[in-house]
């Protein structure tokens, strides 16, 4: 692959992070506490916003933005404030996970992108779960670091 399609394929890899956590904060809106509301609803319009943004910038490297789907399937059921919370970190995993290559992208511009959308990420996440992290890269598969054996 050369440089622009590598880009445009980790720019489809972050947009495809946000169409899942968009409609998992749909999911999830209806079940956390009404002091979450707001907060839900901020969170929500956020990846949106990202996603438009995203759109953008496939439009602008000449490829065409991967749709959303109609649904998608969560990990688990959600039934109570607290399986919403945690919908809502396991979202931000993935937000973190799909935006790791994009933060490598030759584009000064889109790695800062990438490396806020995954620091907003990451922090939401901590959020959700209530608790400080005990890995060094939140949202990240533990292998996703390693290095990969050469052929």
């Amino acid at each position: 692959m050369s440089g622009a399609q590598d880009t445009v394929a980790a720019l489809q890899a972050a947009l495809a992070a946000e169409h899942v956590a968009i409609f998992g904060y749909g999911v999830l809106g209806g079940h956390v506490a009404p002091a979450q509301q707001q907060n839900v609803t901020l969170i929500w319009s956020t990846h949106r916003s990202r996603r438009d943004r995203l759109r953008g910038y496939i439009q602008s490297a000449g490829g065409r933005p991967v749709a959303a789907a109609a649904a998608y399937r969560l990990p688990f059921k959600v039934t109570s404030a607290s399986s919403a919370a945690r919908l809502a970190a396991t979202l931000e995993d993935g937000v973190v996970a799909g935006y790791a290559i994009l933060a490598g992208a030759s584009d000064p511009n889109l790695r800062r992108y990438a490396a806020q959308a995954m620091q907003e990420a990451a922090v939401r996440g901590v959020r959700w779960r209530g608790s400080a992290p005990t890995e060094a890269f939140p949202g990240l598969p533990s292998n996703a670091l390693s290095p990969k054996p050469t052929e």
